[in-house]
């Protein structure tokens, strides 16, 4: 996870970040992932979390970009987006060092 974009966030919003811990609906999913991390457990995580998102609100999955540490491949996240049932954006730059890609539900969005 990047500090500064927690913050960012938390001070945009403000409100506090929780974490897969918290055991409430939540307004809002952000998944930080990295290569080396299993493509299958990513399904599963995508699918976890959109379980606990209230009213639609957004699911990002965040990534290094390309050339940074732990980058992942970019068809890993859309690959599985796809398993999980849902449609991936096109990534977008989140900040020097991550893009973020926004998942939404097959039908959704429209």
């Amino acid at each position: 996870m990047d500090d500064g974009i927690r913050a960012g966030i938390e001070e945009l919003t403000g409100e506090d970040l929780v974490d897969e811990d918290y055991g409430s609906a939540v307004d809002g999913v952000i998944i930080w992932w990295r290569d080396g991390d299993d493509e299958d457990e990513l399904s599963d995580v995508i699918v976890d979390a959109y379980a606990v998102l209230g009213q639609d609100g957004p699911l990002w999955v965040l990534t290094p970009k390309p050339g940074r540490p732990g980058a992942a491949n970019p068809n890993t996240v859309q690959s599985a987006a796809k398993t999980a049932g849902m449609n991936a954006a096109t990534p977008l730059t989140v900040s020097a060092d991550w893009n973020g890609v926004r998942l939404r539900a097959f039908g959704k969005g429209r």
